[in-house]
């Protein structure tokens, strides 16, 4: 699925109403990281379009798109990508680095942010996803009881 669609079942990624299945963004450069990323994500239900490979393609589609959470490598097909955290910040939008590099290879002023080193247990993402974006450990709670209900 393509973000930058515009059918129906792609993410718009508008301000996510409590109805409305929550999105991410997934900005990896490497395209079986992203694809695995991809799928798990939209395995826990939230709404998810093809990853963008670089910072550049990021700050482009967030021009237009607002998600709920973003999870993002540090070192992209362009480098670096403080401007997009940055950027991410603030638009007050949630998000996780996903990197192959310890977070000592950022600069200082980005070491707090929440950082993974992949790879990772799938596990350790969801907790580290639902700390920075509440908002989808709510949604997920309340899917997990309506599937209780079924």
């Amino acid at each position: 699925m393509s973000l930058a669609s515009a059918d129906s079942e792609t993410p718009s990624m508008r301000a996510t109403g409590s109805s409305s299945r929550p999105s991410c963004m997934i900005v990896e450069d490497q395209a079986l990281i992203g694809l695995a990323l991809e799928a798990y994500l939209e395995d826990l239900g939230l709404a998810v379009g093809e990853p963008l490979s670089s910072a550049a393609a990021a700050l482009q589609w967030l021009e237009m798109n607002t998600p709920t959470v973003a999870v993002l490598d540090y070192a992209l097909k362009d480098g670096p990508c403080p401007v997009l955290i940055r950027t991410l910040a603030e638009r007050g939008i949630p998000f996780v680095i996903y990197s192959g590099h310890d977070s000592s290879v950022a600069p200082p002023e980005l070491r707090h942010v929440p950082w993974i080193v992949k790879p990772c247990d799938r596990q350790v993402l969801l907790a580290a996803i639902t700390r920075a974006a509440p908002a989808i450990a709510a949604w997920l709670r309340g899917e997990g009881e309506r599937s209780q209900r079924r």
